[in-house]
């Protein structure tokens, strides 16, 4: 199995992370895409720390839309800052996790469009694959990536609870869908018959964590070891084995990251 989303470099982890680690891997956790926000000091010592731990993950590094207003004065600063720190991590292999946030609006959306625009620009540069969150801005997220990417930056559209259009849009233009642990709530009936419509050679599963526990670890810290959940679920889903889930999923990181 193969955690594709989470923050274990996160200062929730930094008490237990070596415990953290050993759970993933005595569940069966290969290996997983920590997530880093570039230019975070803290988390790119404890992502050091991972890596002793755990020698199997690997990185993505990017500027969050919650961080975009970091960066409103010059865009084109936040590639600055993703491309250096990129260059210092050898097992670093995608640029995000980057995107929009309506939600939340915690930056202004002129800024977090065009910190989005920047950053994608920059992967199709360095021929990077993309971790995108959107949450709210459907039209605006799928308008840039078109406009940006042309179909030639791949990616995955991370911690997925979209609309059955937005999964359409996202594989026409050739990205994987990851679900996490919103698929196994009681009232994600609408998200699970949107996950029975991606095909199995487009899936992911991811923890997000320490966010979005599953069930039955809802309201608890989540961690990678809880990513057999997800798969165990998607896989109901679509009618096959965990292990065979387990399988597809693991195929689909190694296709879209190159670990």
């Amino acid at each position: 199995m193969i955690d594709s989303h989470c923050h274990l470099a996160d200062e929730t982890f930094a008490g237990d992370l070596d415990a953290v680690v050993a759970r993933a891997r005595a569940a069966g956790v290969e290996r997983a895409l920590v997530v880093l926000a570039a230019g975070d000091a803290k988390e790119s010592a404890q992502a050091q720390q991972v890596e002793r731990l755990w020698p199997e993950v690997r990185f993505a590094i990017g500027v969050h839309p919650h961080q975009a207003h970091q960066f409103a004065d010059n865009p084109t600063r936040a590639v600055d800052v993703v491309r250096e720190q990129l260059t210092a991590t050898p097992s670093a292999r995608a640029v995000g996790e980057i995107g929009l946030d309506y939600h939340y609006d915690l930056s202004p959306r002129d800024v977090q469009q065009a910190v989005f625009r920047a950053q994608v620009r920059l992967a199709l540069e360095l021929g990077r694959p993309i971790v995108v969150h959107t949450r709210e801005a459907d039209a605006d997220t799928v308008a840039i990536l078109r406009q940006e990417g042309g179909g030639q930056v791949c990616g995955v559209l991370h911690c997925f609870t979209g609309t059955p259009e937005l999964a359409r849009a996202g594989l026409d233009l050739g990205f994987y869908i990851s679900l996490a642990g919103i698929i196994t709530f009681p009232k994600a009936g609408e998200l699970r018959d949107t996950a029975y419509a991606i095909p199995e050679a487009r899936l992911l599963a991811e923890t997000d964590s320490p966010f979005l526990a599953p069930v039955p670890y809802r309201g608890t810290r989540n961690e990678p070891a809880h990513v057999a959940r997800i798969i165990d679920t998607l896989a109901g889903i679509h009618g096959i084995d965990a292990g065979a889930m387990a399988r597809h999923t693991a195929a689909n990181f190694h296709t879209l990251f190159c670990p």
